[in-house]
């Protein structure tokens, strides 16, 4: 998995915060390593750094270079924009509960031509809702993980796969099943399909 490149990280100002980054991010990467299922040592061997700085990098106790933060991110799949273009952007007493439209973290998956807007607060959480946005002809390929997840088509048509059959969605429309079940997805319209999903536990 990728994520979206907005602006590269060399294309970074002097006027903008290259080495105090830790305090915003260093829970995220924790999430993200947890819901990997990486131990702190084997993130820290893959990023090229020692176990105790990643220990205080996650608990916000060192501070986080962008050269150091790009390796993390390497390592867990994810573009640095991913830390900066988050709900770390709303205001303290919302953070945790409400996710504005314009904070939403962003990601897409690399030549599937599907992208994911994060709608929950966070991943630490036992339910993760997010919004997909599938480009016409785009297929997600045959997967399965752990849980559960429902979802609603808010927008367009889509092909639904669980277990080998084959469920065509119209707008409207919604479903729900285990995600142990080989399950697919796919937009056979000609206009992007937007799909609402609730997943538990969080799977990104």
């Amino acid at each position: 998995m990728a994520i979206r490149s907005i602006r590269a990280a060399d294309e970074w100002t002097a006027s903008e915060p290259k080495g105090d980054l830790g305090a915003a991010v260093g829970g995220q990467i924790r999430e993200l390593r947890k819901l990997k299922k990486l131990t702190l040592s084997q993130l820290a061997q893959a990023a090229g750094i020692s176990v105790g700085y990643l220990s205080q990098i996650e608990r916000n106790q060192s501070k986080l270079p962008i050269g150091v933060l790009k390796k993390l991110s390497d390592v867990l799949g994810v573009h640095m924009n991913w830390f900066f273009n988050g709900n770390m952007q709303a205001t303290p007493d919302e953070r945790d509960v409400v996710v504005r439209k314009a904070h939403r973290r962003r990601l897409t998956f690399t030549g599937l031509g599907i992208a994911e807007e994060l709608l929950s607060p966070n991943l630490a959480g036992p339910l993760e809702l997010l919004m997909s946005t599938i480009e016409p002809g785009a297929d997600s390929g045959e997967y399965s993980h752990d849980g559960n997840e429902a979802g609603v088509l808010i927008a367009g048509r889509l092909d639904l796969w669980v277990d080998g059959k084959l469920f065509q969605l119209e707008e409207g429309d919604s479903f729900s099943f285990s995600s142990i079940s080989q399950h697919r997805c796919a937009n056979p319209g000609t206009e992007p399909a937007k799909v609402v999903w609730a997943i538990t536990p969080p799977h990104y």
